[in-house]
């Protein structure tokens, strides 16, 4: 079931990139093939491939779900501070879920992140400057993304538990934790 699952994933991947007018069906197609949970978005990226370059990278759509990246992944887990997208985007490589908050959530909600965090090793969640008014995280798993306007809605929960480590990720199954970028809160 993984190898088939695993298959789909890489020709929705190729075929979210291609110019055969075509992409409705594909995304569609790669939603079903997720779970379906609503509102999961397939996010194009101009780099399909799991290219390193260093430095900084101008993403077409923020916060990216998948594309160019650093040499060196973001470690897993719970953050108070900003880690570049460079890194995280390595990581979303390897598996990882990403859970880009609002910095302006109350107390109660960052709890409820930070123990999604340590319930899931595959998962970083660091505050996000650049999240449009009224959005409290968006969950990204290469190339998936979903918004929500609530931390407490059950689609975030549904989202890690089905995308971490899941066949859509170019690498998925490579440690999140040990050498890399960030410090996350225990």
């Amino acid at each position: 079931m993984r190898a088939a699952a695993a298959v789909l994933a890489l020709s929705l991947a190729f075929a979210a990139c291609s110019d055969d007018g075509d992409e409705d069906a594909s995304e569609t197609a790669a939603v079903e093939a997720d779970g379906a949970i609503e509102g999961v978005e397939v996010v194009r990226f101009e780099e399909a491939g799991n290219l390193h370059r260093e430095g900084e990278i101008a993403y077409d759509h923020l916060p990216p779900a998948g594309g160019l990246h650093n040499p060196v992944p973001a470690r897993c887990g719970f953050y108070r501070e900003p880690i570049p997208d460079e890194h995280v985007v390595h990581s979303l490589e390897h598996g990882a879920v990403w859970l880009a908050y609002s910095p302006d959530l109350p107390e109660a909600d960052l709890d409820a992140l930070h123990e999604i965090a340590r319930a899931n090793d595959e998962t970083i969640v660091t505050p996000y400057e650049d999240l449009p008014d009224r959005v409290a995280v968006v969950a990204s798993a290469w190339p998936r993304q979903l918004t929500l306007t609530a931390v407490d809605d059950p689609r975030l929960d549904r989202f890690v538990e089905q995308l971490q480590d899941g066949d859509q990720s170019p690498e998925a199954s490579v440690a999140c934790s040990g050498v890399g970028a960030g410090q996350p809160i225990p």
